[in-house]
């Protein structure tokens, strides 16, 4: 039996049947193509337009296969990039081709005839293949498989490709559909006792690096692979870059694209306490109710994650707390303030500036000159405490009705304890020590200045 009728057996089994069992199978070294290409990838965006493009001239363009449905897990695509090393762009191609690693090697270089085929882009994807109707609508399809046969051919040059090596904050559209390479990534914590995929579904898992950035790991319910567990350590990865939306994710061949032999990454910490974040004014205006804000001043020469940081407030004498600000979204700066406002808009207007925070009716910001505050870090500690908890600040040294609590400039350290002498109070009492003065917005307030 001579080659050419093996490679038709080849074909034919791959075509109608997909039952080789073989599928590393080496595709017969005389069906490889010595075509020249006269076109190139860059040049598919200027035949792009606001509609699917039937191409009817006789292009031709070179690329480098870098998909492979060797273990299933791509379906009705082969993916091309325009260079061995280094690509500046990638296509889709759609096809009706099962099992087409039996004839097209995984890295191969290859040419594409493009006369016949239709073009289009999506989600910044160019994609080549046959055509789909529906209701009048036409868009890109797959390319039934004999028809696979007479547009793409094997090249002569069997240097493989290689992965870009690339990390997820470099990724860019002009990696799409390009076989890429991410050091140093994991599986996130919550997905480590899962299987690949769940069984006929399309699933996505969850990759992290270890700054926590993040990329969907899209597997075929189909792949070999399906129910294999996640991998539970750190290393690197080989995958198509595609892109659903606006969202980067990566696509594997097989298992022997993942590397993941490291230890994993390191817990990072994000919680943080200090004694230098303190409470240093409060304001319970005599002119303006939607003026009142509380104050926070860090002391320290370096920034403070703010991440579940609380302040919260215990109206009158209560005990428990009345409402509380989970400050997790900010960062207070080196020697710098961080203003929580009850009313941002009546804040701008009054005093000439937006607020740090806007905190709304009721909560710690919004103090009638009565009530007590505690700052509390991530740990449940409480770092820094105004008025006396259980303790009704009326005709109190800790009243500011009308007034405000200004902690004195000399204390640049929090007390869990109130202390009375740290703080100049100013209200309509003048009880216990406390200076009856009731103060008005904007004039006598300094919010954002310590």
């Amino acid at each position: 039996m001579n080659k050419k009728i093996i490679y038709n057996l080849l074909l034919c089994s791959a075509i109608i049947t997909g039952c080789v069992k073989d599928k590393d199978f080496d595709m017969p070294k005389n069906k490889c193509s010595e075509l020249i290409a006269n076109t190139t990838f860059e040049d598919l965006k200027s035949l792009v337009s606001d509609e699917i493009v039937h191409i009817q001239d006789d292009l031709i363009i070179e690329g480098y296969l870098i998909s492979s449905d060797i273990e299933g897990n791509f379906f009705g695509t082969i993916h091309l990039q325009d260079k061995r090393t280094n690509p500046t762009m990638g296509v889709e191609f759609h096809i009706d081709l099962r099992d087409y690693h039996l004839l097209y090697k995984n890295g191969s270089k290859v040419f594409v005839k493009l006369k016949g085929l239709y073009l289009d882009t999506k989600n910044d994807t160019y994609l080549i293949g046959g055509v789909f109707s529906s209701f009048g609508n036409k868009s890109v399809g797959r390319l039934p498989s004999l028809e696979v046969l007479e547009h793409l051919f094997v090249s002569c040059d069997d240097q493989p490709a290689t992965a870009t090596k690339t990390s997820l904050t470099s990724l860019n559209d002009q990696l799409i559909n390009t076989l890429i390479v991410v050091d140093s990534v994991e599986i996130i914590d919550e997905e480590l006792e899962l299987a690949f995929a769940d069984p006929t579904k399309e699933t996505e898992r969850t990759l992290k690096d270890c700054s926590n950035n993040e990329i969907t790991l899209l597997n075929s319910g189909y792949a070999d692979f399906q129910a294999s567990m996640l991998p539970h350590k750190n290393g690197s990865i080989r995958a198509v870059l595609i892109k659903e939306g606006s969202d980067y994710k990566l696509r594997i061949r097989s298992l022997d694209d993942i590397n993941f032999t490291k230890d994993r990454c390191p817990e990072i910490v994000t919680e943080f306490t200090s004694t230098n974040i303190i409470i240093s004014e409060i304001a319970d205006p005599n002119n303006t109710t939607g003026a009142r804000f509380v104050e926070l001043y860090n002391s320290a020469h370096e920034p403070l994650n703010l991440n579940n940081w609380k302040l919260n407030r215990y109206t009158n004498d209560n005990t428990e707390i009345s409402s509380t600000i989970d400050l997790s979204a900010y960062i207070i700066y080196a020697e710098s303030t961080l203003v929580i406002s009850a009313n941002a808009s009546e804040f701008e207007t009054v005093y000439g500036f937006a607020p740090d925070i806007t905190a709304g009716a009721n909560s710690p910001a919004d103090s009638n000159g009565d009530d007590n505050l505690e700052l509390v870090d991530p740990f449940g500690t409480v770092i820094d405490v105004f008025g006396v908890i259980g303790e009704d600040g009326s005709g109190t040294n800790h009243e500011f009705e009308d007034g405000k609590a200004l902690r004195r400039p000399e204390i640049i350290q929090a007390n869990k304890i109130y202390t009375f002498n740290e703080w100049i109070i100013y209200n309509d009492s003048g009880m216990l020590e406390t200076i009856n003065l009731p103060q008005n917005a904007p004039e006598d307030y300094s919010p954002n200045v310590r």
